[in-house]
C-alpha cells in the first residue's frame, strides 16, 4: 500500500468484521519510531489462525484466496527495521476480555518509510461505513494530540447517527484542526 493510513483502515475493518464494539487506533511518534497499535474487543484469534494471519496465502475470507492486509503491514514494517506483533484472545477463552491487540513500529528514517498519508480520511471512512461501531483514534507526536472517541460524540448527540453529513464534516473539520496545531 502506498499509505500506512490504508493499512489502518484495513486492519480497522478486520476488527470490525470481528464484532469489535471499540477499536482503539494508537500512533505514537518519538524521535524516528512511529508505534501503531490497533487494538480491538472483538472475538479474537485462535493460536493457529494467529500464527497464520501473516502469510499472504490465509485468508478467512471465501471471495479470495488470499488476504494481503497484515503481511503488507508487516513488510511496510520490517522494510524500516521495525517489527510487527499481535496477539490475541478469543471470546471462548476470556469471555470478560477478548480481543486482538496489532503492533507495528517503523523507522520513520529509513529510505523505504511508507508515508503515513491521510490518517483522517481513513478514520472518516471507518466511522461513516460503521456508525455503529466505536472508534479511539490518538495520534501523539512531540507532546502534542490529535484525538477523536466516538463514545464522547455519542453522548453529546444522543440520537443523531455519527455518519449524518453534520457530524462527518465536524469530525472532518475538527482532525483537520487537531492537526494544524500538531504541526
Amino acid at each position: 500500500m502506498r499509505e500506512l493510513s490504508l493499512n489502518i483502515l484495513d486492519v480497522a475493518e478486520n476488527s470490525v468484521k470481528a464484532g469489535a464494539t471499540l477499536t482503539q487506533i494508537l500512533l505514537t511518534e518519538q524521535g524516528s519510531l512511529l508505534t501503531l497499535e490497533i487494538v480491538d474487543d472483538g472475538c479474537g484469534m485462535s493460536d493457529e489462525v494467529e500464527r497464520a494471519v501473516a502469510d499472504p496465502f490465509y485468508t478467512t475470507r471465501t471471495t479470495r484466496k488470499v488476504g494481503m492486509g497484515i503481511p503488507l503491514l508487516k513488510l511496510a514494517c520490517e522494510q524500516t527495521g521495525g517489527s510487527l506483533a499481535i496477539s490475541s484472545t478469543t471470546q471462548e477463552e476470556n469471555p470478560a476480555e477478548h480481543g486482538t491487540h496489532v503492533t507495528a513500529t517503523f523507522h520513520t528514517d529509513h529510505i523505504d518509510f511508507t508515508p503515513l498519508g491521510d490518517v483522517s480520511s481513513s478514520i472518516l471512512t471507518l466511522i461513516q461505513g460503521h456508525p455503529d461501531t466505536d472508534f479511539l483514534f490518538r495520534h501523539e507526536r512531540d507532546g502534542k494530540v490529535v484525538e477523536l472517541d466516538t463514545r464522547e460524540l455519542r453522548e453529546v448527540l444522543e440520537d443523531v447517527p455519527l455518519n449524518s453529513y453534520d457530524v462527518l464534516e465536524w469530525i472532518g473539520g475538527n482532525l483537520q484542526d487537531q492537526y494544524a496545531e500538531m504541526s
